[in-house]
């Protein structure tokens, strides 16, 4: 059966870890084109199952925990709840949003592993692993970084280099350090259940380059992205290895066998497992047969991840599926979007260098749609791209207010001034109405097809390109100068004009669904499926519109030079203090003697950039100092400050002044300099100790 037939989708996006809130590379990498697609699904009636849910084990929580001195299950229970409610409130329209913590997931994971090891599918194998001696535990991949092998990456996990996506081993690490202590482990002996999939290359070889499963045709690789493709040949063609599928760790899936007590399943063993069980509640709770989405011939899988997830889903867990049997499909298309840079700079949550969703929330609301158009116009489908403050305000000023909020807007004033708020009927159409009539019934074919293809960015494209032909059909017409002279032809161009509106409320509904409920309240509209988009007969004469309301509004400078100050802000708090220098003897600091004292004087030191000449009165004597401060004060603002001086410091030579002691400042961690002045002004003189 050719794949754009088949009429029941299972649709997965990533599961996000529980151990941090959603940041917008997250959104549009999986979460957005996932949500995207399903809304266009269900508006052609297709049966369709949306999954996602919370992944809650794997050493990313109990480091979370460790560091905040908290359990893991504070941690899941925390970030699920805050994760899930941002979805819901962003308009992410999963059927289920599951957690990996409950207990169908256990069991449901549990019995893959059980059934696999019945069938003698692992290797059970004995080998050296990282050891941290201090913390007296063997370390999960996730528990060891060190120096990418692939890339230079310092900061690499044992699982995976971020930098550079690769999917790496523990061992693939140079100089590697436990998390835990920062200590260097040392290699010990331990055993574990393997997945042996170099055994499964010639199959997953051909499933993958060509589409072909058990001697059918499975998919049509054309239609995969290059790099998703590109990635899989390149570890298949390096050879695949046996991987663990067990772990030494506390927080996890326990491994059901006698002999494995002290161990849990690998998180990617797990995880994917996950939409799995997500199904079985979703069908448990609304009546349905789980088993059709999962093993039906007509079921079609689609997983939306990002391109660090791509062998995971297109390697292992298809291993995984097939081994186990019994009729599991395989997925259809994994449609792994790149990464979204952020300023200039990669997000990375670590350094806070991130816009955090449930803040975008909370600080603009009702702008989902703002963030949903530019970040689909931005996504990353086929290569890195990047979102900026900036072209944030430019995108929403300059297309949705001034494209689509105008066409709309005008329309509606238009027709309630002219014809009481009803539609006009539509009178005989001249050449330029019909090709305008002709363009408007051409794009939802194409969007259609763009959508399919997973091509969202350019579907969007197409949909806004409605409102530009509206736009500049209003434009050209000029039904304002025309309707004294002859109103029944204004009648046609605002009849068009309405069903050109009325389109937009049907085919944006997949990105825009705020906006596209907007439009369609506002033309009384309702139950809209996607079979009504591209024809001019949606609106009927004397159709009674509801109230006018814009869509949009303009975003000033001020909002987004708000924003990338708290990005620097956040980014600056991240960076670690400087290392506190050699101890020193409390002897050695007593010898300091640091007064305070007031600047009387000061004047830039000629054909320098960076020194101020100072007049200080210390409340011992008045002398000259020398500081390199001219770069963040200037010489008038600081005249009358008090302010820390070292008062017995040698005096040296600076560009031909004798500089008799030293100003005290705290610098900050973007280089900036601030003076140490006591909170209340004391006596000159006064001792800091």
């Amino acid at each position: 059966m050719d794949s754009n037939n088949k009429k029941r989708y299972t649709i997965t996006a990533a599961l996000p870890y529980a151990n941090g809130p959603l940041h917008i590379g997250h959104i549009a990498g999986a979460y957005l084109p996932a949500d995207t697609f399903v809304r266009f699904l269900r508006m052609k009636e297709e049966d369709v199952v949306f999954v996602c849910g919370s992944d809650e084990h794997g050493a990313a929580i109990t480091i979370k925990a460790r560091k905040e001195g908290v359990s893991p299950q504070q941690i899941i229970d925390k970030f699920h709840e805050l994760n899930k409610d941002t979805f819901k409130e962003f308009g992410i329209a999963f059927d289920i949003y599951h957690r990996t913590s409950a207990k169908i997931h256990h069991e449901t994971s549990q019995d893959f592993f059980t059934v696999l090891n019945d069938k003698g599918e692992f290797d059970i194998i004995e080998s050296e692993q990282y050891y941290d001696e201090e913390a007296e535990q063997f370390l999960a991949d996730r528990y060891i970084t060190g120096t990418c092998p692939k890339c230079g990456n310092e900061n690499a996990y044992g699982d995976q280099c971020e930098s550079c996506g690769s999917s790496l081993s523990p061992t693939d690490l140079i100089n590697p350090k436990s998390t835990l202590t920062g200590s260097e482990p040392i290699l010990k002996k331990t055993k574990h259940w393997y997945l042996p999939m170099q055994n499964h290359e010639g199959w997953i070889k051909k499933w993958i380059e060509e589409g072909i499963l058990d001697n059918k045709q499975h998919h049509n690789p054309e239609e995969w992205k290059k790099h998703v493709l590109g990635q899989c040949k390149s570890w298949i063609d390096g050879g695949l290895q046996a991987r663990a599928m067990t772990r030494d760790l506390d927080w996890g899936i326990k491994v059901p066998l006698e002999e494995a007590k002290g161990k849990v399943l690998y998180v990617w063993l797990d995880a994917p497992i996950g939409y799995i069980s997500a199904t079985k509640e979703w069908a448990n709770m609304n009546g349905k047969n789980w088993e059709d989405y999962w093993k039906s011939e007509d079921a079609k899988l689609i997983h939306f991840i990002g391109k660090d997830n791509i062998v995971f889903h297109c390697i292992i867990n298809p291993i995984i599926l097939k081994s186990y049997g019994n009729g599991f499909v395989l997925p259809d298309n994994v449609p792994a979007n790149e990464f979204l840079n952020l300023e200039g700079n990669k997000l990375s949550t670590s350094r806070n260098w991130a816009v955090w969703l449930h803040e975008y929330l909370k600080e603009f609301p009702g702008k989902q749609d703002v963030l949903r158009y530019v970040l689909t116009t931005i996504a990353p489908e086929n290569k890195d791209s990047e979102f900026t403050w900036k072209d944030y305000q430019a995108k929403n000023n300059s297309e949705l207010v001034a494209i689509l909020g105008n066409f709309v807007n005008r329309t509606m004033v238009l027709t309630h001034k002219y014809f009481n708020g009803e539609v006009p009927v539509r009178g005989e159409l001249v050449k330029y109405d019909q090709d305008v009539v002709n363009m408007v019934a051409e794009i939802p074919e194409k969007i259609e097809n763009l959508i399919r293809q997973y091509k969202f960015r350019d579907a969007l494209a197409e949909a806004m390109q409605l409102a530009r032909i509206g736009n500049k059909y209003l434009a050209d017409t000029e039904p304002w100068k025309l309707f004294a002279q002859d109103p029944d032809i204004v009648k046609t161009i605002m009849n068009i004009c309405l069903q050109i509106t009325a389109n937009l409320g049907v085919i944006l509904q997949p990105f825009l669904p705020d906006t596209a409920e907007k439009i369609q309240f506002m033309l009384g509209m309702k139950n809209v499926k996607w079979n009504l988009a591209g024809k001019m007969d949606i609106l009927f004469p004397y159709d009674k519109l509801g109230r006018t309301e814009l869509l949009f509004d303009k975003i000033e400078d001020s909002v987004v030079e708000q924003q990338v100050k708290k990005l620097e802000k956040a980014k600056l708090a991240s960076i670690p203090a400087t290392p506190a220098k050699e101890a020193v003897s409390f002897d050695d600091f007593t010898k300091m003697d640091i007064r305070t004292g007031t600047i009387l004087h000061a004047e830039k030191v000629a054909k320098t950039k960076k020194l101020l000449k100072l007049k200080v009165d210390t409340g011992i004597d008045t002398r000259t100092i020398v500081s390199g401060i001219a770069e963040f004060f200037k010489p008038e603002e600081i005249i009358g400050l008090q302010v820390s001086v070292l008062v017995n410091l040698a005096p040296r030579e600076i560009k031909g002044i004798t500089s008799q002691g030293m100003i005290l400042m705290a610098e900050d961690r973007d280089g900036s300099l601030s003076f140490m002045t006591p909170r209340k002004k004391v006596n000159n003189g006064s001792v800091v100790r």
